[in-house]
This record gives C-alpha cells, sequence and structure tokens, in this order.
C-alpha cells in the first residue's frame, strides 16, 4: 500500500513539475519577444556578446536563487546555458541579416 501511495505522490509530482515547465516555456518565449526587440537595437556582434551584461545578468540570478531557496549552483548553470542560447540566437539574427551564413 506504501508503494501505491509513493507512486500516486510520484505522478502528482511529476504532474506539477509538468505545469511548471510549461510555465517556464511560456516566460522564456516572453524573454525571446524582448531579446529579438533588443536585438534590433544592437550595432554588431559584440554589443550581442556583451560579456559584462553576461555576467551581471547570471551574478542576479544567483543573488535571486539565494533568497529564494534556489540552488545558486543550479541557478548559475541554467542562467549561463539560457543567456547562452539567447546570444547563439541574437548572433543568428544579425548574421542573417547582413547576409552571412
Amino acid at each position: 500500500m506504501s508503494q501505491h501511495r509513493a507512486s500516486a505522490s510520484l505522478t502528482e509530482i511529476r504532474e506539477r513539475i509538468d505545469a511548471l515547465d510549461a510555465d517556464l516555456v511560456q516566460l522564456l518565449a516572453r524573454r525571446e519577444r524582448l531579446v529579438r526587440e533588443a536585438a534590433g537595437l544592437k550595432k554588431d556582434e559584440q554589443a550581442v556578446r556583451a560579456p559584462d551584461r553576461a555576467e551581471r545578468v547570471v551574478a542576479a540570478a544567483r543573488a535571486e536563487a539565494r533568497r529564494a531557496g534556489l540552488s545558486p549552483v543550479v541557478a548559475e548553470a541554467v542562467w549561463r546555458a539560457m543567456v547562452g542560447a539567447f546570444i547563439d540566437l541574437e548572433l543568428t539574427e544579425h548574421r542573417l541579416e547582413r547576409g552571412e551564413r
């Protein structure tokens, strides 16, 4: 019986995680729209890469993670991956605008 209760609980937890993942996708879509908007204001690839800005974003995520009870190590890994992916997206768009591949 305790195995059944544990599996039902695991199923419920997984459903809650799936719902949070759907929320995260919506938030990332909003972030992407803002990134694309900002990309249009950047003159060159160095402005897109903006390493100082990227480091400030990661540091802010670590600080917010501590306040929220999230592991700062996890936050940093997620933010570095996310920021890197959005930089790649912006770089691709800048190259396409200039006719590069």
